[in-house]
C-alpha cells in the first residue's frame, strides 16, 4: 500500500487550487458592508462577514478529516504534488504534499490520519469571525439561532484545527483554536460551550510554558491559570481530577513574582483536588514532592489530618479510605496504609482492587524491612535468619488478599506473578509449595 501511495507522487495538473484573488475580494467586500452607515447596523450585514471570515479561516482544510480515504481526497482535493514516507504521531505515514497543507496517510488503510496546515489566507481569520457574530448577536437577539448555527461550525473547524495542531507537537498553536472554539461556543446563550475546550487549551498552555523560561514562561503560566480556572468556573467536568494538578503547575510556575502568593496558591489547588478526588495518585504525589521541595509550605501531617476529618463526617467513604491509604504509603507508614486499604477491602469486599492493595502494601511493608535487615551491619548469620524468618511472616499475610484477588480476576497477571514470586519465597512452610506449583503453573501459562 505505502509503495502504491508514493507513485502517485507526480506533477498533476488537478492539484488543490485556491483562488486567493477571489477569497480575499470577499473579505473586503464584507468589511466594506460593515462599515457602510447602512448596512452596518443590520445583523444580516454581520453574519455574512463572520460567515465569509470562518469560510476563509477553514478553506485550506477544509476537505479534510480523520479517517477520510486517499481516493476521497484525491477526488476532492486533486493530486499531491509529491509523497514521500513521514512520521506523524508516533506512526509511520506517507506525507501527501499540497500547497496550503499536508497531508498524513496511514500507510496500511490509505486513511488521513492528520495534517498540517503551511499556509493561510489571513492573520486572525477565525477571530475576526466571532467578533462579527457577536456584533451581530448585540445588534439583533432574535437572529440566534442563525448565528448558533454559523458559530458551532466555526467551533467544529477550530476543534479539528486544534487536535491537529496537538497531534503535531504544536502546543500553542493547539491552545489557541481549543480557546477560540470555546469562545465561539458563548456568542450566543442558546449554544452549551463546551468547557473541555478551555480545558484542552489550558493544557496546551501549560506544556508550552514547562519549555519555556523567564518572562515568557511566567506568561504563558499566568494564561494556564486563567483558562484552568475559567473552565472550573463553567463547571468543567474532570473525572480524574487532573485540572487542579495542572493548575497547581500554573501557580508554581508563577512563584518568582510572590513567593509566598503563588505557593500557597499551589498548594490550596493540591488540597482542594485532593479533598475532591482522594483516589487520584497524581495530585497526592505532586503533594508530597511539593512539601519536600519547598520548605516551610506544610506538614504531610496535613494530608492525613485533612482526611481524618473528612472520614469523620464520612467513614463509608472508599475513595477517602483509598486516598488514606496513598498518603500513609508515601509517608512509609505502612500498617496506616495497609489499615486503609483492609478498610476499603470491607467497604467491597468482592472488589478486585481493594484485596489486591491489601496484599501489595504488606509486600512493601516486608520489603522495608528487608532493606533494613540487609542494611544492619556486624548481624551474625544467626539473628540474621531469625529476623529474616519473621519478615517471611509478614509476607505470608500477603498471600490470603492475593488470593481473594485472583479469584475476582483471575485473569489478572500482576496478582498471578506476585503470588507465584510469594510462593516460592515461602515454599519451606507448611502447604507452601503446593500452592507454588499452582501459581507457577499459571504464571508460566501467561507469559
Amino acid at each position: 500500500m505505502a509503495v502504491a501511495m508514493l507513485m502517485l507522487a507526480v506533477p498533476a495538473v488537478n492539484a488543490q487550487k485556491i483562488n486567493v484573488d477571489s477569497e480575499m475580494a470577499k473579505l473586503a467586500k464584507a468589511d466594506a458592508a460593515c462599515n457602510d452607515a447602512k448596512k452596518g447596523i443590520k445583523a444580516a450585514t454581520w453574519i455574512s462577514r463572520g460567515k465569509a471570515y470562518a469560510d476563509a479561516y477553514a478553506l485550506p482544510t477544509k476537505e479534510l478529516g480523520r479517517g477520510i480515504p486517499e481516493a476521497v481526497l484525491a477526488m476532492n482535493v486533486g493530486r499531491p504534488i509529491n509523497a514521500f514516507e513521514g512520521e506523524f504521531a508516533g506512526m509511520p505515514v506517507v506525507v501527501y504534499e499540497y500547497e496550503w497543507f499536508d497531508a498524513y496517510l496511514n500507510p496500511m488503510t490509505g486513511n488521513v490520519e492528520g495534517w498540517k496546515q503551511k499556509k493561510s489566507l489571513g492573520d486572525n481569520l477565525a477571530q475576526v469571525a466571532i467578533e462579527s457574530y457577536t456584533k451581530a448577536y448585540e445588534l439583533d437577539p432574535k437572529s440566534e439561532s442563525k448565528i448558533a448555527t454559523c458559530a458551532m461550525n466555526l467551533a467544529n473547524s477550530l476543534v479539528e484545527q486544534a487536535e491537529a495542531y496537538y497531534n503535531l507537537g504544536m502546543s500553542v498553536e493547539s491552545a489557541n483554536a481549543f480557546e477560540l472554539a470555546y469562545r465561539a461556543q458563548t456568542i450566543v446563550p442558546s449554544v452549551k460551550a463546551n468547557a473541555d475546550n478551555l480545558f484542552n487549551a489550558g493544557i496546551q498552555t501549560t506544556m508550552n510554558a514547562s519549555t519555556l523560561s523567564g518572562e515568557a514562561a511566567l506568561a504563558a503560566f499566568a494564561k494556564g491559570e486563567k483558562l484552568f480556572n475559567e473552565a472550573l468556573a463553567n463547571n468543567f467536568n474532570d473525572m480524574d481530577g487532573n485540572i487542579y494538578y495542572y493548575l497547581f503547575h500554573c501557580y508554581y510556575g508563577q512563584k518568582e513574582l510572590n513567593r509566598d502568593e503563588y505557593l500557597a496558591k499551589a498548594k490550596d489547588a493540591l488540597l482542594t483536588g485532593i479533598k475532591l478526588f482522594p483516589k487520584n495518585a497524581t495530585i497526592l504525589d505532586g503533594l508530597m514532592q511539593f512539601y519536600t521541595a519547598e520548605q516551610g509550605v506544610g506538614d504531610p501531617a496535613e494530608l492525613t489530618e485533612m482526611i481524618e476529618s473528612s472520614l469523620a463526617d464520612s467513614p463509608e467513604n472508599y475513595d477517602l479510605w483509598f486516598g488514606r491509604g496513598r498518603v500513609y504509603n508515601a509517608m512509609k507508614n505502612y500498617d496506616e496504609c495497609i489499615k486503609s486499604f483492609i478498610k476499603c477491602a470491607e467497604l467491597r469486599p468482592n472488589e478486585y482492587e481493594s484485596n489486591f492493595y491489601v496484599g501489595y502494601f504488606i509486600i512493601e511493608k516486608a520489603n522495608a524491612a528487608i532493606e533494613v535487615l540487609n542494611s544492619t551491619p556486624n548481624m551474625s548469620y544467626q539473628l540474621y535468619e531469625e529476623e529474616n524468618a519473621k519478615i517471611n511472616l509478614i509476607y505470608a499475610e500477603a498471600i490470603p488478599w492475593l488470593e481473594k484477588a485472583y479469584e475476582i480476576n483471575p485473569s489478572d497477571a500482576v496478582t498471578i506473578e506476585f503470588l507465584n514470586m510469594l510462593c516460592f519465597r515461602l515454599r519451606d512452610m507448611d502447604g507452601m509449595m503446593d500452592k507454588y506449583n499452582k501459581y507457577h503453573e499459571l504464571y508460566m501459562s501467561m507469559k
